[in-house]
């Protein structure tokens, strides 16, 4: 079995992987680099980007773009195999923004093995700030290559359980985003997170805004639960309610969660028949004004909370930034948080990571027992340098026989 790296090592996101066995070849993810919001940098990938179809198939990871944002350039015939409820979170968010959703996926399930070509792939279900993230196992040739995709320890997934689900491999293909940062601090859980959110609710008076991603499901259900607690309605914007509802389950929606609203954002026909459609469940600003409630908020929303702080004071109020820390760093998320001061609102910064921390990483890598590490997903490759000599580490991975 041969590993290539084709994007995705010695940095964080644009993952394209490839593996050759016995005259088939797959591709683990297909993922934009970061940052990639005006230029699309496609590799030179005969056969994938460009050509006529040279690969069995596609596995994608989770539905991050870093992983997934690539497959609108793929060349077409080949099959792409996702989970549902990734593809599902996928297709809602590039329906809302109005991005091409150009294929249809088979669906993976955990632990669940299906053949591709020569190989035997088996997904299993992790614990990933992406709802529905899978890695991959890769058999062929008597051989067996495990990649991790993103994966965390932190969520609200037993790890201990995950664990025990993995076999020893030859090869283990493993992220090590958080290797990249200044301090290997252990990532406190989704539950700590929320007894600290249940805190500063508890002492709130005025109201609670949460800005974190709309597909960060653990986190969702995070702040849903604190706001049960505290006994406020959570406020979903209808792209948020887009996602959660095509999610559904024990996922907060509100279609069938009875204090779980809607309210919109910008108008526009297309926009009023999507709320029409929620029902007595959607809410304008002056039934907002009336209620204790926790809005999921995002930076372009100023105008809009504008609007709000006219109808109702936020003096009192608190607003968690449930994000990584890097992107307040960018103009709009600085002028939002600025913006939100000046309406007497205090911030708190109450985040976890999506990404292994260190001890996350070294269980893995024990319960795995590798022959070859590849690190991908990191600037920080080097950190692997301590599993040799009993391992073969090899942070250059161009054309690797397994």
């Amino acid at each position: 079995m041969e590993i290539r790296i084709i994007r995705g090592q010695n940095q964080i996101g644009g993952s394209v992987i490839e593996i050759s066995a016995t005259g088939s070849s797959i591709i683990l993810d297909a993922g934009l680099n970061l940052d990639e919001n005006r230029y699309t940098e496609i590799p030179e990938v005969p056969g994938l980007f460009k050509g006529k179809a040279g690969y069995d198939a596609i596995i994608i990871s989770h539905y991050h773009a870093d992983h997934i944002g690539l497959l609108s350039n793929v060349v077409a015939g080949i099959p792409i195999y996702m989970g549902e409820k990734s593809f599902t979170v996928h297709a809602a968010a590039s329906g809302y923004r109005k991005k091409p959703l150009n294929f249809q996926p088979l669906f993976m399930k955990d632990s669940m093995s299906f053949q591709v070509g020569a190989f035997t792939i088996t997904p299993f279900l992790c614990d990933h700030s992406a709802f529905d993230s899978y890695m991959i196992l890769v058999e062929a040739e008597g051989k067996k290559v495990l990649y991790t995709g993103d994966y965390r320890s932190n969520g609200r997934k037993s790890f201990a359980g995950f664990l025990r689900k993995l076999p020893e491999v030859d090869a283990l293909i493993i992220e090590g985003t958080v290797l990249s940062r200044d301090t290997f601090a252990r990532n406190i859980t989704e539950y700590q997170l929320e007894s600290q959110a249940d805190k500063f609710m508890k002492n709130c008076m005025g109201p609670v805004f949460v800005m974190q991603s709309a597909t960060n499901i653990d986190r969702i259900v995070t702040m849903y639960r604190s706001a049960v607690k505290a006994h406020r309605i959570f406020l979903e914007d209808l792209y948020m309610s887009e996602i959660t509802s095509a999610v559904g389950g024990s996922i907060p929606n509100p279609i069938t969660f009875n204090n779980v609203r809607v309210f919109m954002v910008q108008g526009g026909d297309e926009n009023y028949k999507k709320l029409t459609g929620f029902g007595a469940k959607r809410i304008g600003r002056k039934g907002i004004r009336d209620e204790k409630f926790v809005m999921c908020v995002r930076s372009s929303m100023k105008n809009y909370l504008d609007k709000l702080s006219k109808e109702m004071s936020f003096d009192g109020g608190i607003l968690f930034y449930s994000m990584w820390k890097g992107y307040k760093e960018n103009a709009d998320t600085k002028s939002f948080l600025n913006f939100m001061k000046d309406k007497g609102v205090s911030i708190h910064t109450l985040h976890t990571s999506g990404h292994a921390d260190v001890e996350t990483i070294e269980l893995l890598i024990k319960k795995t027992s590798p022959k070859i590490l590849i690190p991908v997903h990191t600037e920080n490759a080097e950190w692997f340098e301590r599993y040799r000599p009993d391992i073969q580490v090899e942070r250059q991975c161009d054309h690797l026989n397994v």
